[in-house]
């Protein structure tokens, strides 16, 4: 059975009986505004019925300009970033840009996986970086800084505020943690902190110690994690569970819902129920939460809108907007609160 050919632009203008660069300037976001409004209207019914979609890669590529942008994360296994990714394809979407995308992953370390696809996407002539990978110290992202090249990073800054970015507020979703368990009568609260070499890890980690300050605890039950990964969380909670009986917690803040998992394998591990022994509060609000058991309380941050923000702030510097390249968003957390916490009903022996 043959397919039906696909319709071409030339195509499109014979329907309408216009002339072909009328029809190219409203398929395309940036001209689009010098077509008669009604014609315009015409132009996209017609477009709608013969199944005409545009080739924004030609049309761009014709000006000089690729209309691609280079994404870059850290691990698209993490169910932290498709949400984040959707946001950024709906946002470039709209204005005829597409992604392509680098997961940079790599169990070996043997290379900087970062910098090898950041010199692949040159090659492509990427117009511009949206960055979820960025370390506090990472002198391949300076460099890229340097040569004058477009960035966003999301979800981490750089550690200096050279760079502009979407990332939710780390020190208030920390002190909502802390708030909701102090509110339940909890008064040793333990922190899995993320990787400090992440601007992630050190905010939320400052974020605990404040707002356990604030309340006049201190904070000594404290375990680093080496990485955002479920592993990593259970390594980390067998270390604050090895002090237990000094520091007598009897509630967990995790950095991120991963290390969240990890813990809660590990107060399994040694017969502690959560939360009737061991209140749990996660942070990020993967999707799936309420699927564990116990359902995970945590820390919602906006993966949607942190992704289209960050592709939105892309294109204003890609299009020179005033501004665009000094600007950070801040998005707000909320709470989300499941069965992994409780009153302290019980103490360690």
């Amino acid at each position: 059975m043959s397919r039906s050919p696909v319709p071409t632009l030339q195509d499109l203008a014979l329907h309408l009986g216009v002339h072909k660069s009328t029809v190219s300037r409203a398929m395309d976001a940036e001209r689009r505004h010098l077509v008669a409004a009604e014609l315009l209207q015409r132009i996209e019914a017609a477009a709608r019925e013969l199944g005409y979609r545009p080739n924004h890669a030609a049309s761009a590529l014709s000006r000089g300009r690729s209309k691609t942008v280079g994404v870059l994360l850290p691990d698209i296994t993490n169910p932290v970033f498709p949400p984040i990714l959707r946001g950024i394809e709906d946002a470039l979407d709209e204005e005829g840009y597409f992604a392509l995308l680098a997961n940079t992953s790599r169990p070996d370390n043997s290379v900087d996986a970062a910098q090898v696809a950041v010199e692949r996407m040159q090659a492509q002539r990427v117009e511009g970086f949206l960055v979820a990978t960025a370390t506090r110290d990472d002198a391949w992202l300076d460099s890229l800084r340097q040569s004058g090249a477009r960035i966003v990073l999301i979800n981490r800054t750089d550690g200096r505020g050279h760079l502009p970015a979407v990332i939710s507020d780390d020190m208030l979703g920390m002190r909502l943690a802390v708030d909701h368990l102090v509110g339940l009568g909890h008064k040793k609260i333990a922190h899995l902190a993320g990787p400090e070499t992440l601007s992630t890890g050190l905010a939320r980690r400052l974020g605990f110690e404040q707002a356990m300050r604030e309340h006049g605890l201190g904070a000594k039950a404290i375990a680093c994690a080496d990485a955002y990964s479920v592993e990593s969380g259970e390594i980390a909670m067998h270390a604050l569970l090895s002090k237990r009986s000094k520091t007598q917690f009897t509630a967990v803040v995790a950095a991120n819902d991963l290390l969240a998992l990890g813990g809660l394998q590990a107060l399994k591990l040694a017969g502690l129920s959560v939360p009737s022994d061991v209140s749990v509060v996660g942070h990020n609000d993967m999707q799936l939460l309420d699927q564990v058991n116990p359902p995970l309380s945590s820390v919602r941050i906006q993966h949607y809108e942190m992704g289209f923000r960050a592709a939105r702030l892309l294109i204003d510097a890609l299009r020179e907007r005033p501004g665009s390249q000094e600007a950070t968003v801040v998005l707000r957390p909320q709470l989300v609160l499941r069965a992994s916490t409780t009153v302290p009903i019980s103490s360690p022996t």
